[in-house]
């Protein structure tokens, strides 16, 4: 839903137009942070492609913002590591760069938050925007938000709320076994599902809740052999990249029946490694919908995505509402230079997505509402498979508008 707007310049002065005609030339750079190297590589490299297409498929292709500026992504390798995550931002704002993406790692989202904050208020001139599509800690949009942070993603409180709607509905579920990342993300996934299944299925039995350290556990045997001893009737996990997959694998490869709830169990190569062991069982809470694809427009940038990248995913359809979003801000605030005008049109704003439903920007805490989908991984019913493996994730279920009335603790300062 891109709205038209007219624009002139005077024609008074002739130098002005060059000057104006030069400057309106310039792309709108935007800094992707994420990991490129280490062991989560993979993750932010099919991330990279996605945001490269999308800024191509749905921005530069169509004729760029305003009077012609093209969207540019700019790779920077933050190792998945806060402090290299700091290097490269202040990297970024040394070559004039005002717009920043990040998903992978709460961690890292809340070193950035907090630095893009500081480095604005001391900076009035050369301000930033954050706009995180993946990193989902719930604080990030309560106690610690920000004006200059915008969650494109349904935050992990959220997700959880839908999931345990799921759950609750399963009688067969009597016994549940939470594992996860040990840091401020997997906490937070461990505190929602213990809270929520107690509100909606009181007689569901906690039989596990651990976590482990992130990105260091080489062999998850030991955790899977507690999960099968357990007696768990189905797995909760927040897991990514490969703590995701050798997690899974482990616990399957152990003699687990049960559905594994998970947040992040396909693309960038775990799904190609389950194949067929994890056909009917891993399940995966994420926002829109590629299986069966939702519109005719969401298949044809996915065709066109495939043919660009022959083994690369879609896996995070919010990273097209986030940049068409995005483009949709600068054009109703008339400018990509003042990011306060551009933060002002994010607030609030209502987008149709190509990939199912409304994405809503709450003004007050700047939380994306959505639907948010349960998938199951199959080979069955399958148009875009992920990983060139036959199998993808298929819609089971679908909360429409999660958590539209959630509350927020976020107290919010304006500029």
């Amino acid at each position: 839903m891109r709205k038209s707007i007219k624009y002139g310049v005077s024609a008074a002065l002739a130098l002005s137009c060059i000057v104006s005609a030069a400057a309106a030339a310039e792309n709108v750079k935007i800094a992707f942070i994420d990991p490129l190297s280490g062991p989560f590589a993979s993750t932010g490299s099919n991330g990279l492609k996605q945001y490269e297409f999308a800024a191509d498929e749905l921005v530069n292709k169509n004729g760029g913002v305003l009077d012609g500026r093209k969207f540019e992504i700019v790779a920077f390798d933050n190792k998945v590591s806060p402090k290299e995550s700091l290097i490269q931002l202040q990297v970024a704002i040394d070559q004039g760069i005002h717009y920043v993406v990040q998903g992978n790692s709460s961690g890292v989202a809340n070193a950035l938050t907090e630095a893009i904050e500081k480095h604005n208020r001391r900076n009035p001139d050369n301000r930033v925007l954050f706009l995180n599509y993946a990193a989902v800690d719930p604080v990030l949009t309560n106690d610690k938000c920000n004006f200059w942070h915008f969650r494109l993603d349904a935050n992990s409180d959220i997700k959880m709320d839908a999931l345990t709607d799921v759950i609750a509905q399963n009688p067969d579920i009597k016994k549940v076994y939470i594992i996860g990342q040990d840091y401020g993300f997997g906490k937070a996934v461990a505190a929602a599902a213990v809270s929520m299944l107690g509100e909606k299925r009181p007689d569901i039995e906690i039989v596990g809740n651990e976590l482990h350290p992130i990105g260091k556990v080489k062999d998850f045997t030991p955790y899977a052999r507690k999960v099968v001893s357990s007696g768990a009737d189905a797995v909760i996990t927040g897991n990514w990249g490969s703590d995701m997959l050798g997690l899974g694998k482990a616990v399957i490869e152990n003699g687990f029946k049960g559905p594994i709830y998970t947040y992040y169990a396909a693309g960038s190569g775990i799904t190609a490694a389950f194949g067929e062991s994890g056909k009917g069982s891993i399940r995966l809470i994420s926002e829109g919908q590629v299986n069966p694809p939702y519109s005719d427009r969401a298949k044809e940038v996915y065709d066109g995505f495939r043919a660009r990248y022959p083994e690369g995913n879609i896996d995070m359809p919010r990273i097209f509402n986030t940049v068409d979003m995005l483009a949709n801000a600068i054009n109703e605030a008339g400018t990509a230079d003042d990011v306060v005008a551009v933060a002002h049109a994010l607030e609030g704003m209502t987008y149709e997505s190509m990939w199912g439903g409304k994405v809503y920007i709450r003004p007050e805490d700047h939380q994306a509402i959505q639907d948010i989908n349960v998938l199951v991984h199959t080979n069955e019913g399958i148009t875009y498979d992920y990983d060139n493996s036959g199998y993808g994730v298929l819609l089971e279920h679908k909360v429409e508008m999660a958590s539209a009335d959630s509350p927020t603790t976020c107290k919010m300062k304006r500029p």
